[in-house]
């Protein structure tokens, strides 16, 4: 029986996610001088988005696939983009987005904290028995 109707595992999944963001847009901003380096985003919120939409039992034909519900691992994966060059050196790196991407992914991050908090806090509640 699953305590909180998956909520908490949504939850914790969006939690790495956004850690998994913040570690590549910190390394993205720790090479914005390094020649040649393409920045990288991690991408997420369609396989989030199917995934809740999606009440369909579905089969992996290959490890490559995304997992499915109660199978383990991550559902992000890390991407270049090799499409862009800002710099004289090849590099694309712009560091005012990756400050935006920064503090937004900060904002995500706290909000889910808040939740998963929120979601123990009731659970509190109801084990002392509504005081």
């Amino acid at each position: 029986m699953d305590l909180f109707g998956g909520t908490i595992s949504n939850l914790e999944r969006s939690l790495d996610y956004a850690s998994a963001r913040n570690r590549t847009i910190s390394n993205n901003i720790a090479n914005v001088d390094t020649p040649n380096y393409k920045s990288q985003d991690v991408v997420f919120k369609h396989v989030l988005t199917d995934a809740m939409s999606n009440q369909i039992q579905a089969k992996r034909t290959d490890p490559r696939h995304i997992p499915f519900s109660g199978e383990t691992g991550t559902n992000y994966q890390v991407v270049a983009n090799n499409n862009t060059t800002y710099n004289h050196n090849g590099n694309n790196v712009d560091i005012d987005r990756e400050m935006t991407e920064l503090a937004k992914n900060q904002i995500y991050y706290n909000g889910l904290i808040d939740r998963i908090n929120g979601k123990f806090g009731s659970l509190q509640t109801v084990l002392r028995g509504g005081n």
